[in-house]
């Protein structure tokens, strides 16, 4: 017992200095944690030897860790996800594995006899990482993107498939169709039961404790534990009942309290599953890390092929197709998690198992330089993917026009950039002045946009506004009015002072509006050439100051009544 106590703290003293090093210098934190294991594991340094702490520890963060996935796994999320996500993320899961099985068995690694390599590798490498993604997709400010939202629905729906793959997990030396079907026929009936139990039961006990927060807390960790003891009794696996405790509460009215409460002892033990993962890694020989290194890179490549083609195939455009496989081009935590099951289980051999620790090392580093370069790697790449024969969105239009008018054909307002201020003002201008839409272009490269705006006639323009040849196509060298209307925080590639200088040097004489994201810019946005600069903080403040006065006077009531009748009578593009 005090040897668990020595050992445990350990872990957490060199995930901490290691962590803090991860931080200052840009890296994700597992892999600080993993490298904190090896250092004082019985590979490294040797402070920590017991195997039954380094297995206790393990199992104790890997129940905790699939808890708060479990959680985070929104399941009304999933039912309305969009066609677009559910055909990405199954071309992307079944394309993957089946790569996986015929890559890994092409190299030499066994598929059956009590040993599943192949299998365990190929479903490793068709997870992501949710730890990384959301991470640098949020820093990015790209959660509400579409890109954005493909690669998170694509996420969700990948966890659904590693819950599917953990229950017939420990059948797999005994792949029959009645002991598969016995082992998803436990599962169903722990899920019914767990969520009955989480509709009808919890709510009441949880509204009865709601002001004791250590009593949701202790609730919590009950329920989790409780569900995974469950499991263990019906022969599957504690692990797995973890996430189904996690799911059935996701669903139910104090899921985000619970979520709240149970994070920092989420955070605890997770680190000590990967400071553990990292202490039964050993010093790769050449064998261990060439499987390593071609582990990553079948996941690489895959990722591109399996997400890029089903999005490509349903007319996504080059740019939205290109960057949910970059983001998605890693291997995921719950990945080891599976690998580390497996290893449990007898299932897969120790070397591979490693190889596939040090494949996730080498794509959380790759892929944190990637995706925080995607735009960049995204736009340098569609060139030569048109020129070898695929064609985006713009393909169509760029010859209907020609057809018409030729190149820069124009309208006497250019709208750069669709967002929810654009999508606000084509609302207005449909609601006020009609007329006016038939003298707009928009040009953006977002493909929900681009067909909507289509279908309800207006005239669009599909391609990046910080490329030289889209605003040419634009036709901004003859239009009367530019609108730049997306923030700063939103543009890729370039910003509302450098595209007023653009569309200053292209077109002289137009009246050029741009928006401010902070005071500061706006006289240097007047220095580089704009008519009138937009700062939305300003009207969002005259609103909210109408908003007190209603309040003071009694009238909210009937302001409320008004922006309701207002919404009501909008057709927006962006909700």
């Amino acid at each position: 017992m005090h040897e668990l106590i020595r050992d445990i703290t350990l872990c957490i003293l060199f995930a901490w200095m290691l962590g803090l090093l991860a931080h200052f210098s840009r890296q994700p934190l597992i892999l600080a944690y993993l490298i904190a294991g090896f250092c004082i594991g019985p590979f490294g340094a040797g402070w920590v030897k017991s195997q039954e702490s380094i297995s206790v520890i393990s199992e104790l963060g890997l129940i905790f860790m699939l808890f708060m996935i479990g959680l985070e796994i929104d399941l009304k999320k999933i039912v309305r996800a969009g066609r677009v996500i559910l055909f990405a993320a199954g071309g992307q899961l079944l394309g993957g594995c089946l790569l996986g099985v015929l890559f890994f068995v092409g190299i030499g690694l066994s598929l059956g006899g009590g040993h599943f390599d192949a299998i365990y590798l190929c479903v490793a490498c068709a997870l992501s990482s949710t730890v990384i993604i959301v991470k640098v997709l949020y820093e990015k400010r790209e959660l509400d993107t579409l890109p954005g939202r493909i690669t998170l629905g694509v996420l969700v729906l990948q966890d659904i498939f590693a819950i599917l793959f953990l229950a017939v997990q420990p059948s797999l030396a005994n792949l029959e169709v009645t002991v598969i079907l016995l082992s998803i026929g436990r599962v169903a009936v722990l899920v019914a039961a767990a969520l009955l139990v989480s509709r009808y039961v919890l709510p009441r006990l949880f509204h009865q404790i709601a002001r004791r927060p250590e009593l949701i807390l202790l609730g919590a960790l009950a329920w989790c534990f409780l569900v995974a003891e469950t499991a263990e009794r019906l022969s599957l696996s504690r692990e797995m009942g973890a996430l189904i405790a996690g799911v059935s509460l996701s669903t139910f009215p104090y899921a985000l309290d619970v979520t709240a409460k149970v994070t920092t002892l989420r955070d605890f033990f997770i680190t000590l599953f990967f400071v553990a993962l990292g202490m039964t890694i050993p010093v790769p020989g050449l064998s261990v890390i060439g499987l390593a290194l071609m582990i990553a890179a079948f996941t690489v490549v895959s990722r591109l092929v399996t997400t890029f083609t089903p999005l490509y195939v349903m007319k996504q455009g080059l740019r939205a197709s290109l960057l949910p496989a970059l983001n998605l081009a890693q291997i995921s935590e719950f990945s080891l998690v599976v690998i580390q099951t497996g290893v449990n289980d007898h299932h897969i051999a120790a070397e591979t198992a490693n190889a596939a620790s040090f494949a996730f090392v080498v794509l959380a580093v790759l892929s944190t330089f990637v995706m925080t370069r995607s735009d960049e790697i995204t736009r340098r790449a569609i060139g030569p993917l048109k020129r070898i024969g695929l064609r985006d969105l713009d393909h169509g239009c760029h010859a209907e026009e020609s057809h018409e008018g030729g190149h820069g054909e124009s309208r006497r307002i250019v709208i750069l950039g669709f967002f929810r201020a654009a999508s606000a003002l084509l609302a207005e201008i449909e609601r006020q002045a009609p007329v006016l839409l038939e003298q707009i272009t928009v040009v953006d490269f977002n493909p929900n946009v681009y067909q909507t705006l289509l279908s309800r006639g207006l005239h669009v323009i599909y391609g990046d506004i910080s490329s030289a040849d889209t605003l040419l196509h634009a036709g901004v060298g003859k239009s009367e009015m530019i609108i730049l209307s997306v923030p700063d925080a939103l543009l890729k590639g370039a910003s509302n002072e450098k595209l007023v200088r653009h569309v200053r040097a292209l077109n002289p004489t137009a009246m050029i509006v741009a928006t401010a994201d902070l005071l500061s810019d706006v006289e240097e946005l007047y220095a580089a050439g704009a008519s009138y600069v937009t700062v939305t903080r300003l009207s969002d403040a005259h609103e909210l100051f109408t908003v007190i006065e209603a309040a003071q006077a009694g009238l909210l009531a009937d302001k409320r009544a008004e922006l309701d009748l207002r919404l009501g009578e909008r057709r927006e593009v962006l909700p």
